[in-house]
């Protein structure tokens, strides 16, 4: 394969340009357009996929023109993406920062223009959230992804139990101590307990055979919640 160094210094300007070109572009369309990515992971990823579509539907094109390009991307955007850790003034150059739209249960009708959004745009975004009535929300922030984050005002918050003053158990993530019938070992251990333990609980809830069992999980609070195997069994049809 011949490689042509001049073609290659082109392909290299032209892949700098366009990733220039392409996130300035995307940060004039403003955050909406970037649903869950940051602007930048948006450019990064839209780009790459066009470098691979081109490697691969373009038959008469250099295919190292290609992969040149796709490296110089990644390399540019895995610079970019240690730079931001390590400097605040880059992360909310290329990240971006969060916006507020509602203020205290004022529409900041300047905001939503800086995020490009208009009433409807902001609308569907409070109703996604479940709030169907405006005058419930307090704050509404345009985080640096796209989403919309919301305070409701206090009156319609969910209660709590510590606005209760009820006293709850420690929580924390479940464990699954037992998958497909086998048990899984390293899980156990992590909660601090034995294989026999968990024998002797499956026996109490009437379970001496694993082969019955699809999936066990185990809380902090000792707490084991069985599911078993129900292969044969029917579901409803309500999706008519």
């Amino acid at each position: 394969m011949n490689i042509d160094f001049a073609e290659l210094g082109n392909v290299t300007l032209r892949a700098l340009s366009s990733l220039v070109t392409l996130f300035l572009v995307t940060k004039m369309l403003g955050k909406k357009q970037v649903s869950q990515l940051s602007l930048f992971d948006y450019v990064i990823g839209i780009s790459i996929g066009n470098f691979a579509a081109e490697m691969t539907i373009n038959l008469e094109s250099n295919e190292i023109n290609g992969i040149i390009a796709v490296l110089i991307f990644g390399l540019v955007a895995y610079l970019i993406s240690y730079g931001t850790i390590k400097s605040i003034c880059l992360r909310r150059f290329f990240m971006g920062t969060p916006t507020i739209i509602i203020q205290n249960g004022k529409i900041l009708e300047k905001n939503l223009r800086k995020v490009k959004f208009d009433i409807n745009d902001m609308l569907e975004e409070v109703r996604s959230n479940g709030y169907f009535d405006l005058s419930q929300v307090e704050f509404a922030v345009m985080e640096a992804n796209g989403k919309l984050s919301i305070l409701p005002k206090a009156q319609y918050r969910p209660v709590t139990p510590s606005d209760m003053k009820l006293k709850v158990n420690k929580e924390s993530l479940c464990s699954n101590v037992i998958i497909d019938s086998k048990i899984m070992h390293k899980n156990l251990l992590n909660m601090n307990k034995t294989e026999d333990w968990l024998n002797k609980e499956l026996k109490v809830k009437g379970y001496n055979d694993l082969s019955k069992i699809l999936l066990a999980t185990l809380d902090i609070n000792d707490k084991i919640v069985i599911y078993e195997k129900n292969i044969n069994e029917k579901s409803k049809d309500i999706l008519e």
